[in-house]
């Protein structure tokens, strides 16, 4: 089974004259444990592909299938549970940190996993865990208005993390980080994909940071226009 099932997805905004196709036809396939890369310049249709996967954006037409459940096909199934689909099935990391302002760095990361049932005790030793590979393990207790922008980004990446999702979908992950700390975070997905079997799917418009990724997605103009695996051409 797939962890990520995508046929003929397309996203149009607006009708008539003013319509504009974001998303053109796009069609893959991503296994467990596989890590891609949606490479592409801005405005080409990278973001709303992945919100798309990831039960933000609505497709127009098309079919996106996650962990084995057809969440779209024509737009939205309906009677489905959106919202907990994503909150079990997919880690979110978006370009914006979206902190709760009045959570310390470490609660921030545990909310996620209180909210699916994980124990206190557990989700504060993940949480740790995770802050302390991400290099903020003395920032736990601050609070965001007390971390810097590149810091608020990495307790958001631990919180998409902190479920173990099937799915981990990550919209410019090391956009706000030094090369260091991007490195450092492409490292712990990287091992995140061999360890929990999660398949990993990231935009980004940085060549240097998709070394090791199974597949690199060439976005232009809201297609697909090529795969590339292991440096060569699929």
């Amino acid at each position: 089974m797939y962890a990520v099932e995508v046929e003929n997805l397309t996203k149009i905004y607006g009708t008539g004259e003013t319509a504009v196709r974001a998303l053109s036809d796009a069609s893959f396939r991503v296994s467990p444990g596989e890590l891609v890369a949606i490479l592409g310049p801005s405005g080409s249709g990278k973001t709303t592909l992945l919100t798309s996967i990831g039960l933000v954006t609505e497709p127009t037409h098309g079919r996106v299938v996650i962990d084995g459940t057809t969440v779209a096909d024509e737009g939205w199934l309906p009677g489905l549970d959106l919202k907990r689909i994503r909150r079990e099935r997919l880690g979110f990391i978006f370009q914006a940190h979206n902190l709760i302002p009045f959570l310390t760095a470490l609660e921030n990361v545990m909310v996620a996993m209180e909210i699916n049932g994980v124990g206190r005790k557990e989700a504060k030793q993940r949480g740790l865990d995770l802050l302390g590979e991400l290099g903020l393990a003395e920032r736990a207790g601050h609070y965001p208005s007390h971390l810097s922008g590149g810091q608020s980004q990495r307790v958001a990446i631990a919180r998409a993390l902190a479920n173990r999702p099937r799915v981990i979908l990550a919209d410019e992950p090391t956009a706000a980080l030094d090369t260091e700390n991007g490195s450092n975070v492409m490292a712990l997905l990287k091992r995140l994909a061999v360890e929990n079997h999660s398949a990993i799917m990231v935009v980004t418009h940085d060549h240097r940071m998709v070394h090791g990724f199974d597949r690199i997605l060439d976005v232009s103009d809201g297609r697909i226009v090529g795969e590339r695996r292991n440096g060569g051409t699929a």
